[in-house]
């Protein structure tokens, strides 16, 4: 990844890797979770913190199965079934796991279960030889393998199934007799005794990340089940390959979504919004009815109301917008409340940090803040008070108040015309 970041911690939708998969492991409610870590330990201990899981520390690089027996000490006494995932691996979903555990504890009783898959392109990936009834006859990775295990469309994953009475003693017995002079971890498979099993997954699902390159294509395949889902469930999405989700977004029914649209963490949309084209959404709550956009930015803690208007070039930020308040373009209002049917005119500012501290704005129901409006925090704006264009406010207005900061306007007549004849006389001279 040419990175100071560990390669399980790049984030796919806004949520690191790793995080993904434990997600999805989350589901199962396991006894145990146990993440293996070589370089990079405190990067990866952070992350899991209050997940559950564990850290076993793989001090040398010696191979999947010796990665593997690293978790030794953190399974001690534990008797059940193991699930071995890879963190690089994200998108792999708990239905696949619990399949894999379901064909684990099949009356035939496999040592272990494979995932495996089918790329368009097979390329270096390790072969699996099946017969039928998905019994594996070989196991090979791709630098060992024959011309003719080469040909061979189904492939490793990696991701395995064992029971916990089975795992180390199994492991304990491979060698690293092999081309890179490591301890594979599917060499338990081909060990003589008891048979074991392959059950196939989508190639998506088990699509590894090992590069940039490859770490924008999981973004891809996740983004693109996501905007099927969210059409699926009742979005329309006017160009859905331009919009793109967070792990957690939240979307209500009836939401129409134009093109260019990104959301971050953290956001919460109600039924019938309407988000137009190059809006920038989250940590945010928008909502039912509410129109953003287009070109509108809202950050975190930004609360829309129903049916409020939050136009173009507005950003919002940790500020609550009541029901039916407009903020139709040009604005910026962080730390604030806007009080319900309250309009911010065009250009306005609440003036929050002092460079130094952040102070608040609150702006009552019904208020009407007119357009180039300096609001310099902490100030408070009464209900129905009316704020006159230019002016910048530093005390309190009372409610239904008229508030007006400004010089008086001067006339001249004639003085105009006398300038641009004075001009003209000093640019002939000039020449």
């Amino acid at each position: 990844m040419k990175s100071a970041r560990h390669k399980v911690l790049h984030p796919i939708a806004g949520r690191p890797m790793l995080l993904h998969l434990l997600a999805s492991v989350g589901e199962l409610a396991p006894q145990r979770q146990v993440v293996v870590v070589g370089a990079g330990r405190e990067q990866v201990e952070a992350a899991v913190a209050g997940t559950g899981a564990v850290i076993a520390v793989q001090d040398r690089q010696l191979g999947t199965g010796h990665a593997v027996a690293q978790a030794h000490d953190a399974l001690a006494g534990f008797a059940g079934d193991v699930l071995i995932l890879y963190g690089d691996v994200p998108l792999v979903a708990a239905a696949t796991m619990q399949a894999m555990l379901d064909r684990l504890n099949r009356g035939d009783d496999p040592r272990a279960v494979v995932l495996g898959f089918r790329p368009d392109d097979p390329a270096a990936y390790g072969r699996i030889v099946a017969d039928g009834q998905g019994i594996i006859e070989k196991m090979v990775e791709y630098k060992d393998a024959t011309e003719a295990e080469r040909a061979v469309t189904l492939c490793n994953s990696g991701l395995m199934a064992v029971r916990s009475t089975d795992l180390f003693v199994l492991l304990d017995q491979i060698g690293n007799d092999n081309a890179a002079g490591e301890y594979y971890l599917p060499d338990i498979v081909m060990l003589p005794g008891s048979q074991s099993a392959v059950i196939e997954a989508d190639a998506w699902e088990v699509a590894g990340v090992n590069s940039r390159a490859e770490l924008a294509g999981v973004e891809a395949a996740w983004q693109a089940r996501r905007r099927a889902d969210a059409m699926r469930e009742g979005v329309t999405l006017t160009a859905p390959d331009t919009v793109f989700f967070a792990h957690d977004t939240v979307l209500g029914r009836d939401v129409a979504i134009a093109p260019h649209v990104v959301f971050g963490v953290g956001v919460r949309v109600g039924d019938d919004v309407t988000i137009h084209a190059f809006s920038h959404i989250e940590g945010a709550t928008i909502a039912g009815g509410a129109e953003i956009g287009p070109y509108a930015r809202l950050r975190p803690g930004a609360d829309i109301g129903a049916g409020a208007k939050v136009g173009n070039f507005v950003e919002i930020k940790k500020s609550t917008l009541g029901e039916g308040a407009k903020a139709n373009h040009l604005s910026y209002i962080g730390d604030a409340s806007v009080g319900a049917g309250a309009n911010i005119g065009a250009g306005t500012i609440t003036c929050n940090y002092d460079g130094f501290l952040k102070y608040r704005t609150d702006i009552g129901a019904g208020a009407f803040i007119g357009s180039n409006s300096a609001l310099v925090a902490p100030v408070s704006i009464g209900a129905g008070a009316i704020v006159g264009a230019g002016s910048v406010v530093t005390q309190d207005v009372e409610a239904d108040a008229l508030c007006l900061v400004r010089p008086p306007q001067q006339g001249r007549a004639g003085w105009a015309a006398r300038f641009r004849e004075k001009m003209a006389a000093l640019k002939a001279a000039k020449r």
